[in-house]
């Protein structure tokens, strides 16, 4: 029997990097899925790409009124919840004195404000036993020169699988968080830097990580994987970190 056979799933940020990469996984697991994110043609890409009757909603989890699209559109499709992967958000990096206003808005809007209320809309769709998986980042536990914003809504979103579990566990619902290191996914290309200065900053974080390269989308699909399906049915407020050593070495 497939791991997700007959399991509903939404994810966030579905349509690109990890969350892509996570959706194939569900479908090939027997899971029947939604996807959301910003870009429709992207979107459009990945429903081809997957198959499997799976669904895409275009939307932004900064926007609450997106949000409540897409779980109106889960009740109608799907009817109830039993994954909720809340994996949407934004890597920009500047140093700490020039961080605007504006800068710090948009990173904490996606990355914690669009988290927090994508699980609390959710909530009244989540079946007894369902699993919450937060994307956080080893952000949240090193002190990476530039990510002083980025790092703080991981961080963020660190403690809130905490919190949640607390609250949630009475309902039977397992919060759980992935922390990724440095993954290959079109987050780097949407930082804004010039094409020579992400070359050298890839350079200095394979050095850095002791397994030398990148990880791909698909590695850090299968720890989504294992947090949604019932291997990981003892599991509650923890963090599954897969940074190739970055963190630990």
């Amino acid at each position: 029997m497939k791991r997700l056979e007959k399991k509903n799933a939404v994810i966030t940020g579905g349509n690109s990097g990890i969350g892509l990469a996570t959706a194939k996984a569900f479908v090939e697991q027997g899971a029947r899925v939604i996807i959301f994110g910003r870009n429709q043609k992207s979107l459009d890409e990945a429903v081809k790409t997957i198959g499997g009757g799976i669904l895409a909603v275009k939307g932004d989890v900064a926007n609450p009124a997106d949000l409540d699209i897409l779980f109106n559109r889960a009740k109608e499709k799907l009817g109830s919840l039993d994954v909720l992967f809340v994996n949407a958000g934004i890597g920009k990096f500047a140093p700490f004195e020039s961080i605007s206003e504006a800068f710090f808005d948009e990173v904490m809007a996606v990355n914690f404000k669009g988290a927090f209320f994508t699980v609390q809309k959710a909530l009244p769709l989540l079946n007894e036993n369902a699993s919450v998986i937060l994307t956080t980042s080893i952000t949240n536990q090193i002190g990476m020169q530039n990510s002083s914003v980025y790092a703080a809504s991981k961080a963020a979103l660190r403690s809130l699988a905490r919190t949640l579990s607390g609250e949630l566990v009475g309902k039977g619902i397992r919060v759980n968080a992935i922390s990724p290191g440095p993954v290959a996914t079109p987050i780097y290309d949407r930082m804004g830097m010039p094409k020579e200065a992400m070359d050298q900053m890839a350079k200095g974080i394979q050095e850095q990580t002791p397994m030398k390269r990148f990880g791909n989308p698909e590695e850090i699909a299968q720890a989504a994987l294992f947090l949604a399906a019932s291997d990981s049915s003892f599991m509650l407020g923890a963090e599954v970190v897969a940074d190739g050593g970055m963190s630990q070495l």
